[in-house]
């Protein structure tokens, strides 16, 4: 690598995090930010690409780690995914995480990231795999609205996966790209890198 070529840095959650060997700092997992990886690669536009997800974390927990996990890398680009978690303790450990914390939370990290030359904030998303769980969706509707007006805030490339991924649902099934909703299969992460290099790509023309 060359002092020319971009850092990417990638922190988030289990969809981000897909199974990374935490104990190698070359390991991208097997989700969409190693699919992402790939295709720069393919097209010859080297970058050094980091993937710093943590399954199971919510904005709290990225926050607690920012300056150990993140700070150090000093990423030229600089892509953020969480929400899903802030939503999910709410119905699975009795934890809830109001909107208003999630978007101080949020905007603390945003303020953490001066030195980054380029966000990018992917919306959560979350498709319901029972009758009841659509309930759940007003609390991650709420993070949404978060995620998506802070991108518009900030000048921020937002990368719209709610949509995307309940479209893709209605069309291929659930079980084609997130078995419970939230973990996505090989067909979800390529949609997932798709909408991510759709904004990376569109923020480079402009």
């Amino acid at each position: 690598m060359t002092s020319l070529e971009p850092t990417l840095v990638f922190v988030g959650d289990s969809i981000t995090d897909a199974g990374r060997d935490r104990a190698d700092a070359s390991s991208l997992g097997d989700g969409y930010v190693r699919i992402v990886a790939d295709e720069l690669a393919r097209r010859g536009a080297p970058a050094r690409v980091v993937n710093v997800g943590i399954a199971g974390d919510r904005a709290v927990d990225l926050e607690r780690r920012w300056q150990t996990d993140v700070a150090p890398h000093a990423a030229g680009r600089l892509t953020i995914f969480v929400g899903v978690n802030d939503m999910w303790r709410r119905f699975d450990n009795d934890d809830p995480t109001t909107a208003e914390a999630f978007e101080a939370t949020y905007r603390r990290l945003l303020d953490a990231c001066g030195g980054a030359e380029r966000l990018f904030l992917m919306e959560p998303f979350f498709v319901a795999t029972r009758d009841e769980q659509r309930a759940w969706l007003d609390d991650l509707d709420a993070k949404r609205d978060v995620v998506r007006a802070l991108a518009a805030e900030s000048g921020a490339p937002l990368v719209p996966l709610h949509e995307i991924m309940t479209a893709a649902a209605a069309a291929e099934g659930v079980a084609a790209l997130a078995p419970d909703g939230v973990h996505p299969t090989a067909r979800g992460s390529r949609l997932i890198a798709e909408a991510w290099l759709t904004a990376y790509d569109a923020g480079r023309r402009n």
